[in-house]
């Protein structure tokens, strides 16, 4: 499945195209192996959930393979295993995916059977029940998870009222309250051809593409897309602590605040002084001290989760019940230590070097190809973002990696979740 080593991140040249119904094509040509990734991206994710009703887009998504007004899901399933394929779809916040995977010879089913649940879902009463049942169990054992929990009171800290800061699959209480003509009035908003960014990958030609598209797609009429309002998470203005209380030897640690969209100019600058601050495994300075130097965790890790309107940062570890406060104090002192003094050298060439380095693996598939493809439309990164992010990346400088820490880093204003044995972990922070 994968690319061969020879191909460059730089030869991605895909063809775009937008059909008469308004979706977006984008086929990238690929002959050394005979596969084909179909990789739909519905514009519709869980932040168009209503509040209430948490969880919708996830049990849209769900449902889509699991029967047509022309198929059941046996048959579904059956059709795609028969030729060795896949299919299946994923919600996530900004958007949801859909996707099948065959050989070149199979082009014309993968075709098929993706078209027909995009297109005639039938949302079976009793699949539906069946799907939310699961989902129910799923968030249930999620519940035992401290790691879950601590990063599910986090979000609603950061986000406030800010629709990233439910869950994707919701909550118990608001997936109870989700109707099956909730789910058809979703589907039916959302799903349009004119929201869909449909990327082809593999071993197909252009114009063999745009044919295919055109008799599995052409009839899907076109709608008005609904209107959206990004909408900027509120800033954390003040320190807020969460104390959950569990009897656990450990307590799961999460600290941050507010981060960045994806489209932020300092994208490729925050991803450089992050991979330095905790990103970039052993080798950064949040595992160095915390890990390394005081063996107060096993790992620690920090993010910037850039989606399309700002998402959060947050640093997570897990620590002995009684070296706590030590471990927050060692995170909170490392956040100001990179907002106080440049990188090193060596910290800057290696950080650069390991992300120029790996940026090739993140598209060493058809699959991750279709979806990165995907997601640098669905941003408007254009295409030459395949070619000018090592160049990026290269650019970042030492007063830059300093000034977006200092921009983006804030040790005293932040949210933190604790998950433990807080009377015993006598928590001051």
């Amino acid at each position: 499945m994968s690319v061969p080593p020879g191909a460059t991140a730089a030869d991605i040249a895909p063809v775009k195209f937008t059909a008469p119904n308004g979706m977006t094509v984008v086929v990238l040509e690929q002959h050394f192996l005979p596969i084909v990734e179909l990789h739909a991206l519905i514009k519709a994710g869980s932040s168009q959930d209503p509040p209430e009703k948490a969880g919708i887009a996830n049990l849209v998504a769900s449902l889509l393979d699991e029967g047509t007004t022309s198929r059941s899901s046996k048959q579904l399933a059956e059709q795609i295993d028969f030729v060795g394929g896949s299919l299946g779809a994923q919600a996530s916040e900004d958007f949801t995916t859909a996707s099948a995977r065959i050989l070149r010879k199979d082009i014309e089913l993968g075709f098929t059977l993706l078209a027909d649940i995009l297109q005639h879902p039938a949302f079976p009463k009793q699949e539906f029940e069946r799907v939310r049942s699961q989902i129910l169990g799923e968030i249930a054992s999620d519940n035992d998870d401290p790691g879950h929990v601590a990063m599910k009171a986090f979000n609603q800290l950061v986000y406030q009222t800010h629709p990233y800061r439910w869950p994707v699959q919701g909550t118990e209480e608001t997936l109870n309250k989700i109707s099956l003509s909730d789910i058809q009035s979703f589907y039916a908003r959302e799903y349009l051809p004119n929201q869909v960014i449909l990327t082809i990958v593999g071993d197909v030609t252009v114009e063999q593409a745009t044919s295919l598209v055109q008799v599995h797609f052409g009839s899907w009429k076109k709608g008005l897309a609904p209107p959206r309002p990004v909408r900027k998470p509120p800033s954390v203005d003040k320190k807020t602590v969460q104390f959950i209380e569990k009897d656990l030897t450990q307590s799961t640690i999460v600290l941050g605040h507010s981060g960045i969209s994806r489209t932020n100019s300092d994208f490729y600058a925050v991803t450089v002084m992050n991979h330095v601050l905790g990103a970039g495994g052993f080798s950064s300075r949040l595992m160095d001290s915390i890990r390394d130097k005081q063996g107060l965790a096993y790992g620690i890790t920090s993010h910037y989760d850039a989606r399309a309107m700002p998402g959060s940062f947050w640093i997570n570890l897990q620590t002995r019940t009684e070296t706590t406060n030590q471990a927050i104090s060692s995170v909170l002192a490392e956040m100001k230590a990179i907002r106080e003094a440049p990188v090193t050298d060596q910290e800057l060439a290696e950080a650069k070097s390991f992300l120029m380095g790996s940026f090739p693996l993140r598209m060493d598939s058809t699959a991750k190809l279709a979806q990165v493809l995907g997601q640098v439309e669905f941003f408007g990164l254009g295409f030459d973002y395949f070619s000018q992010y090592p160049k990026w990346i290269d650019r970042v400088t030492k007063d830059d990696v300093q000034r977006v820490a200092k921009q983006y880093l804030n040790p005293q204003l932040y949210a933190l979740v604790v998950v433990g044995n807080i009377t015993k972990a006598k928590v001051r922070h």
